[in-house]
């Protein structure tokens, strides 16, 4: 086992690895989708609630383990709560791992794109007919998946000061430059503004509607990164004297900063464009496409065909959309490289074998969007359980002590209070209980009726619950083993 541990080098670069973290592809294609399905500006009210009463929470938590233990989430169940739920840790280690395996194929979908956008090759086709043309070629959706793996092993391998450090002190800034630069662009446009109505005016009525609170729920729980276990990792390498409240609050507002500037460049352009092309704005908003690829990957290259220059507004918005997605897949790098450190591997053997075990593992998703749905039905369903594991760990500790003792900790400006108590030891556990049930019963219901119960139904609840279950059957199996290994 490595007997040295780098530390970041400031507070500002650990929030701001904390934030590329966050911020993915949900920020700039999943959220003004879900946005927009669900009441445009009501959608935002029970957005923010979550973000204090779920993702915030659970990222102090995080912090906290990862500072208090100095270890992944693979190992840092069973040093803070007992050797018998080191299982616990190493399936919320796995669920983003598995995660990581997809979502590497989606970063590459980016890089496509943005070279695509640069070269003008993507100004020249339709949206529909140029998704369709590279989706179905396993040799270029295998090709990008494995340059966007390679090119975020290549900066862990450098470790954090060296890689992730100066790798994200270039990426976040840039992409808020681009960001910035493109709500100045789309808000010149005509109808614009009709947009941002749509965006930020609510419609009251919509918050009676149940789903309107669960997406919004999701959202967060999603976007945040709260429960992913990446934060825990992260927190790893902080200093001592680190503010963990403030830092939590900072990467949730980031996160949610950068939500707020992509619904303002994608619902000005939706409503200033579409028409432009003979349709609604709500019908290019509700277009999901194969694997959600609807309104990134079809229509925001149509919609921007119609602007002058068509091929420099393109490029920057889907290089943007490669910084979001990579500096959130070096984040799970990164996690499942920690997680073989902790078992006694060298960071450079850790990282050879993650990123091998990427490209093999996410090779599926590259080739089969059905597997590919699969996959992140699964997986992106089990962040919930991450999420409740993880409250159950500070629970578990008691989580009075937990928050004085190790949130609360030297170096803090701010000082968390008994609302923390609560929200963590009660309400998470409530709001787990509720959102999963829904989901269950949405895959019931929509998805399969006669046959929820079929593993081998790509959006059953039988397929969550079995590959859930071999994971953690797995995992139990070899709890005491894992212990060992990252304990000696």
């Amino acid at each position: 086992m490595e007997k040295t541990r780098e530390l970041f080098s400031s507070r500002w670069t650990l929030v701001i690895a904390a934030l590329g973290m966050a911020i993915g592809t949900g920020n700039l294609w999943r959220f003004p989708r879900i946005a927009a399905q669900n009441g445009g500006g009501a959608f935002l009210i029970p957005w923010l609630i979550f973000l204090f009463l779920w993702s915030i929470p659970l990222l102090m938590t995080e912090f906290a383990i990862g500072k208090k233990t100095r270890l992944g989430p693979g190992a840092a169940f069973g040093k803070l709560i007992g050797k018998k739920y080191a299982w616990m840790g190493a399936f919320v280690a796995f669920c983003t791992i598995a995660i990581m395996f997809y979502y590497s194929v989606v970063a590459g979908w980016c890089m496509k794109y943005t070279w695509a956008a640069a070269t003008g090759e993507l100004a020249e086709i339709k949206g529909t007919e140029y998704w369709a043309s590279f989706s179905a070629q396993p040799e270029q959706t295998l090709l990008f998946h494995f340059l966007a793996i390679s090119f975020s092993a290549l900066i862990i391998v450098r470790g954090i000061k060296g890689g992730i450090e100066k790798a994200t002190k270039l990426l976040i800034p840039g992409l808020f430059f681009l960001l910035i630069a493109g709500v100045i662009k789309v808000l010149t446009l005509p109808n614009a503004f009709q947009g941002l109505e749509f965006f930020f005016k609510p419609d009251w009525s919509a918050l009676g509607h149940y789903k309107v609170w669960l997406e919004g729920l999701s959202q967060s729980a999603w976007s945040t990164g709260a429960g992913w276990g990446l934060v825990m990792t992260y927190a790893v390498y902080m200093r001592e004297k680190e503010d963990i409240a403030l830092n939590s609050c900072i990467a949730g507002f980031g996160n949610n900063s950068a939500s707020i500037l992509a619904g303002i460049v994608i619902f000005p352009a939706v409503f200033a464009l579409a028409p432009l092309l003979g349709l609604t704005p709500q019908e290019v908003l509700a277009d999901t496409g194969p694997a959600s690829t609807g309104l990134t990957f079809i229509w925001i290259p149509e919609l921007f065909r119609t602007l002058p220059m068509p091929r420099v507004f393109m490029t920057g918005f889907f290089l943007a959309l490669t910084i979001a997605a990579v500096s959130s897949l070096i984040a799970m790098l990164e996690l499942a490289v920690r997680t073989l450190i902790d078992l006694g591997w060298t960071r450079k053997k850790a990282t050879f074998f993650a990123w091998a075990a990427g490209f093999i593992l996410g090779a599926p998703s590259a080739i089969n969007l059905t597997f590919f749905q699969n996959q992140d039905w699964v997986w992106g369903v089990g962040l919930l359980v991450s999420g409740f594991f993880v409250a159950f760990a500070a629970r578990k500790a008691g989580i009075s002590q937990f928050r004085k003792k190790f949130v609360n900790t030297e170096g803090n400006d701010l000082h968390v209070g008994k609302w923390y108590d609560f929200i963590v030891a009660y309400l998470i556990p409530i709001e787990f209980a509720v959102l999963i049930v829904w989901w269950f019963y949405q895959a019931i219901t929509s998805y399969h009726p006669d046959s929820w119960w079929d593993p081998l139904q790509p959006f059953s609840v039988g397929t969550c619950i079995a590959q859930w279950g071999g994971v953690i059957l797995l995992f139990v199996i070899f709890n005491n083993k894992m212990y060992r290994k990252s304990h000696t």
